[in-house]
């Protein structure tokens, strides 16, 4: 694992009870950031907080409740004394269909959690951190912010959302020392896939990713802690897929 440098940084991080979100507040604290591990599942995050290897916190945030986000970030800034890296991870899958089949409650729920939380997210951090020295923003996206997956209208329309939410903070707050990046992983063995695609599914996707394989949390979760880093100082309003070659297709 890299050490990217992270001393007297104070991180947070969504979804963080499982999965790619899990992986990041590892690697995070691993480079010595403070960490939040933030879940709706408090219970995951704080069996995760318990395990890293830095001071660290668990809280309970509905990222699709506004004044849940802002709380989760107020609470970060009370006990560390800011916030430096926003790692807007937390997500959801939706019911497969086609649009003329799509319920509303499902696209309403999906757009909640996978779009306005993010941009709830994203304001919060950046309320705390211009004024405060900057920090570096890393939004969680997908491959299908790039592409379309039939079935999936309202977790690809969030996904390509949120990849032009975080533009528009480079945009607008770039002079606030503020950077934000969109990251795209490809299909990755978490618990979100699992939950909602087949055995069979899965093995299918597999031959579309050129590397042969689907990815590791972990190999996400590196490139978060390159972008919460220094070392990716000039790197703002931009999309990183990391994805075995799926959009090379």
């Amino acid at each position: 694992m890299v050490n990217y440098e992270l001393d007297g940084k104070v991180a947070v991080v969504t979804g963080a009870g499982s999965g790619i979100g899990a992986e990041c507040a590892r690697v995070l604290s691993a480079s010595g950031a403070r960490v939040i591990a933030a879940d709706i599942n408090e219970a995951a995050a704080s069996q995760v907080s318990d395990g890293l290897a830095s001071e660290s916190q668990s809280v309970r945030v509905d990222t699709a409740d506004p004044d849940s986000v802002d709380a989760m970030v107020d609470a970060a800034v009370a006990r560390y004394g800011g916030l430096h890296i926003m790692v807007n991870n937390a997500g959801i899958g939706g019911e497969s269909a086609t649009i003329a089949d799509y319920s509303t409650e499902s696209w309403r729920m999906v757009l909640s959690v996978n779009l306005d939380g993010v941009f709830y997210g994203t304001r919060a951090a950046v309320r705390a951190m211009r004024g405060n020295g900057g920090g570096s923003i890393i939004n969680v996206a997908s491959i299908l912010g790039s592409v379309g997956f039939a079935m999936s209208s309202a977790y690809v329309a969030a996904k390509h959302g949120v990849v032009g939410l975080t533009k528009n903070v480079a945009l607008e707050h770039s002079a606030d020392g503020v950077r934000a990046n969109a990251i795209g992983p490809g299909f990755i063995k978490t618990p979100l896939l699992d939950d909602n695609l087949s055995s069979e599914a899965m093995d299918a996707l597999v031959g579309q990713h050129p590397i042969g394989r689907l990815g590791r949390s972990a190999e996400v979760a590196e490139l978060v802690g390159w972008l919460g880093s220094d070392a990716s100082s000039f790197a703002t309003g931009a999309y990183y897929p990391v994805d075995g070659g799926y959009l090379a297709r």
